[in-house]
């Protein structure tokens, strides 16, 4: 597994590397390719101290994250998250991870703040199911989710509703 580490207001010591590094190895298992792990680490006033792990592996990206008084306690959670989230979405991870979908993964990636606008994402795109957009919503945890549609080949937001059910935006 390739890890980048990334924190703010703090200074990422080699031990909390090597925890989080044994934590995540554990996962490779459940990876055909070599997946890639980003594990920020943030401290927060309060003392609570955010350990935010997200995995790409074959343009499947699962993310996690966990906060406590305790650093090495949230690597832990959140590992323990990730595992969680892989173990409930086998069946559909095992049908996405495939060798040939490496290229197409997408990369994260951050830009300048300006204005309100506090964190850009950039990734690749790579054409997809409904059904498979749901799937990778659910795994990243977030409540909507940009893809290209294979079916009508247009860009598509599928987002979750307060009723628990799905919508989708589609372009005339």
């Amino acid at each position: 597994m390739k890890y980048i580490y990334a924190s703010k207001d703090m200074a990422v010591s080699d031990s909390l590397k090597s925890r989080a590094e044994k934590k995540l190895s554990k996962l490779e298992r459940y990876f055909r390719d070599e997946p890639e792990a980003t594990i920020r680490f943030k401290v927060q006033k309060g003392a609570r101290n955010i350990a935010e792990i997200t995995v790409n592996a074959g343009g499947v990206m699962l993310r996690a994250e966990e906060s406590s008084n305790d650093m090495y306690l949230s690597i832990d959670r959140a590992v323990d998250k990730l595992e969680s989230q892989i173990r409930r979405h086998r069946t559909k991870l095992e049908k996405r991870i495939r060798p040939t979908e490496v290229e197409a993964a997408p990369e994260a990636a951050y830009e300048e703040q300006s204005y309100d606008v506090v964190r850009v994402k950039k990734f690749s795109v790579k054409p997809m199911s409904v059904e498979d957009a749901i799937t990778q919503m659910e795994l990243l945890g977030h409540d909507f989710f940009l893809f290209q549609n294979e079916d009508n080949e247009t860009m598509n937001v599928l987002y979750r509703r307060k009723d628990g059910t799905y919508g989708l935006l589609q372009p005339d």
